[in-house]
């Protein structure tokens, strides 16, 4: 086994500028291991949510070199960008969910979309909405929601189809502290089934909540420190819900 396999993601001197600006990632190099934890910090504008969009496909870098599950990314044909999206699972700050559909039938689009047959998603779709609390509330559009409760909802979607990476960026941003926590400790359980999780937070105090995570530092568009944890193996989430 090449030690590719056993990376999810690897950067090497990516830089990404928008038009003819400064660039807003500057010759940033780091590898993302199997079954890790990770936080993405660093203040406002200082490229977090530019350095997400790289990791889950919205854009690509304008210099440098990125792979991902082994493969190429930068050099990747559009029409395999699909297939190769649903290894990921996305939560974004401002929820994006779809306004007309129950919270219900949000969760169940990912699997819709790769042609699921309905009676195979009912189970899946309600087991997921059960692991966030919201059973309760399959039926409740995103307006009738609370924010929180949408939180869990683009959470669920985002992990209906076990991706191997899970994105998140700010998740916390718009909930109370005790909501934050629980959706925290949501992203720990399906890392320890195994999912490599990467949160972006600008929020200090989370940063000690999970004692296995690595942290990811930037400070204006570079890693703070992109010689040091980052570069060897943390210990992976087992599994079976232990220690490794």
């Amino acid at each position: 086994m090449s030690a590719a396999d056993d990376e999810v993601v690897r950067f090497d001197n990516v830089g990404l500028r928008y038009g003819a600006d400064r660039e807003v990632l500057s010759n940033v190099s780091f590898t993302l291991f199997p079954g890790s934890f990770y936080f993405l910090t660093g203040a406002s504008g200082a490229g977090k949510t530019s350095l997400l969009r790289l990791l889950y496909l919205d854009q690509r870098p304008s210099r440098g070199a990125i792979r991902m599950f082994g493969t190429d990314v930068i050099t990747l044909p559009r029409k395999r960008l699909p297939d190769f999206r649903r290894r990921l699972g996305v939560v974004f700050q401002d929820f994006r969910l779809v306004p007309h559909l129950s919270a219900f039938d949000n969760v169940a689009l990912p699997l819709r979309v790769t042609g699921v047959r309905e009676a195979d998603l009912v189970k899946p779709v309600n087991d997921m909405l059960d692991w966030v609390g919201l059973s309760h509330r399959k039926d409740a559009r995103p307006a009738t929601l609370s924010g929180g409760e949408q939180q869990r909802v683009a959470i669920a979607r985002a992990v209906i189809g076990r991706p191997d990476m899970l994105v998140a960026d700010e998740p916390t941003g718009n909930v109370d502290p005790d909501m934050a926590l629980k959706l925290l400790r949501l992203f720990e359980a399906l890392n320890r089934l195994g999912t490599t999780v990467v949160v972006a937070t600008h929020d200090v105090h989370l940063l000690r909540k999970v004692p296995d995570s690595l942290i990811m530092r930037l400070d204006k568009g570079q890693l703070a420190d992109p010689t040091g944890a980052l570069r060897y193996p943390p210990r992976p989430a087992r599994r079976d819900g232990g220690k490794a």
